[in-house]
């Protein structure tokens, strides 16, 4: 017998304050598929101040007892200045972009960085980006909003156990333009 339901509610969209320790609060669904199956979930957020964002399809492999988070980012436009990067050893990331286009940069995974080998796309609003394990990236940036939306799907607490991030020299900063 499986454990769920076929719809659940989570009855908000919003961040919490920042916490008080060394990682920020913040909210996440969590989702653990222990069935023989891949499932296909549909996620609506609503939000206390503006319309939901509707329809964010994912299709989610069977976890067993491995949880995953999605987590709301916030991001917001600036110079589109590629100054560090971060990867994971040991998963894969989610990248979905929900209320605006925007910028991702990449470069090959590798131990060491490789800003020089960094290349930037344009990901359209509602387009989920899946990135390779060990693939070194950071924060998508918005084009068109002042702030932007973005949700992020990893095993919970992976920030914790794999993530390294690496602040680049001056001289290795990557400029995207448009």
């Amino acid at each position: 017998m499986g454990y769920g339901k076929k719809v659940w509610i989570f009855p908000d969209a919003e961040l919490p304050p920042k916490g008080e320790n060394e990682i920020p609060g913040h909210e996440s669904i969590i989702i653990t598929n222990t069935g023989d199956k891949d499932a296909h979930i549909r996620i609506t957020l609503f939000y206390p101040d503006r319309p939901p964002v509707k329809d964010i399809c994912v299709e989610f492999p069977v976890s067993g007892n491995l949880p995953i988070a999605f987590s709301p980012l916030v991001v917001h436009k600036g110079e589109m200045l590629v100054t560090q990067a971060e990867y994971h050893d040991t998963t894969c990331e989610g990248v979905l972009p929900l209320d605006d286009d925007v910028v991702l940069h990449v470069a090959p995974a590798t131990k060491e960085p490789v800003p020089e080998l960094t290349e930037a796309f344009i990901v359209p609003k509602g387009t989920m980006v899946k990135l390779n394990v060990g693939v070194w990236h950071l924060a998508a940036m918005p084009i068109h909003l002042d702030t932007a939306h973005v949700m992020i799907t990893l095993p919970e607490r992976i920030y914790k156990t794999d993530c390294v991030v690496v602040d680049y020299q001056p001289e290795q900063y990557v400029k995207i333009e448009l």
